[in-house]
């Protein structure tokens, strides 16, 4: 009878599947609400499309891309079906915001996925962006902080008092666009390697220059490239989520690791610890973004946080 209550008494875990497709990688997330209320990863997955290769010089999305990323959407959907879920919720964000030829993608994309694909706003991004990291640096509520998602086409910047979003941007700066801009030689040249700066200072100063962000006060960084510059710090052989979430980067330490790293060739970069192999050509260029935001904001420090806009989803969709 006990026993019987019990299970009456207790919510029956929700589980919720979520796919993230970015300029630079396609992300699954299968997660569960236990009994408890805690959302917990069943499966999350990374896989590197590199749907916008490209894409900033041509304003289109490549063949090769295309069907690269069809092969993961495929991969996905027999993981989907292994665990039972029909039809996900899938976002996706800049590189299908702006080509012309979205749909070449798109269509395909959601025959084999079985779901419909968002195409979200650099709003709604912010917006999802801020929600997995409330939900997971829980001790920083109450506290001002600005969140940076820096991704492969675009980045954006959420300034929140602790409680709510209180100022948000999208600026089409990221990882990939600016290493295909900038980043030419193997390795850089000095030369490009100030233009990128340069280029990374000019849009924050016009981008930022009407909203309100703090001074100040800790930025919190998402995505690939926050996390890869946490797992370099601590030197990690193998990935670690946990591990990575929460970690302090000093303005000091992330421009001193965008200097070693940009003077590195790619291949050299790919034997660092905690380099994916697949992120190393586009690794300094999204460090460089973190540092010069660190230094516009005068903030003391980045903390890394693994849960992106594919954990904000998910907390979205259970709380529904």
């Amino acid at each position: 009878m006990t026993g019987a209550m019990t299970g009456a008494m207790t919510a029956e875990p929700t589980r919720v599947a979520v796919i993230d497709i970015g300029t630079n990688t396609l992300l699954l997330l299968i997660a569960e609400r236990d009994g408890a209320g805690a959302l917990r990863p069943i499966v999350d997955l990374c896989r590197f499309g590199r749907l916008g290769k490209g894409l900033d010089a041509s304003g289109l999305l490549a063949d090769a891309s295309i069907a690269k990323s069809l092969d993961i959407c495929r991969e996905y959907r027999r993981v989907l079906d292994d665990h039972g879920i029909a039809h996900p919720r899938v976002v996706a964000t800049q590189a299908l915001r702006e080509a012309n030829n979205a749909a070449a993608f798109v269509q395909p994309a959601e025959q084999v996925l079985g779901a419909t694909i968002e195409v979200i706003a650099g709003q709604r991004e912010a917006e999802l962006a801020f929600a997995a990291v409330a939900n997971t640096l829980v001790d920083l509520a109450g506290t001002p902080y600005v969140v940076v998602d820096v991704g492969g086409g675009s980045t954006e910047l959420i300034a929140t008092d602790g409680r709510v979003v209180t100022a948000a941007i999208s600026v089409p700066i990221g990882a990939v666009r600016l290493t295909e801009r900038h980043l030419r030689g193997d390795p850089p040249a000095p030369t490009e390697v100030a233009a990128l700066l340069a280029d990374v200072d000019d849009r924050l100063a016009r981008d930022l220059a009407a909203l309100h962000l703090p001074s100040g006060v800790p930025m919190v960084g998402t995505a690939g490239t926050a996390t890869t510059m946490a797992a370099v710090h601590l030197g990690l052989v193998h990935y670690d989520a946990e591990a990575v979430t929460g970690v302090r980067l000093s303005p000091d330490a992330v421009f001193a690791m965008f200097a070693r790293i940009a003077a590195m060739p790619v291949a050299e970069r790919r034997a660092v610890p905690g380099i994916p192999e697949e992120r190393a050509d586009v690794i300094a260029a999204g460090i460089a973004i973190y540092a010069r935001t660190l230094a516009r904001l005068a903030a003391p420090a980045m903390i890394a946080c693994d849960r992106g806009i594919r954990w904000g989803l998910a907390y979205e969709a259970v709380a529904r």
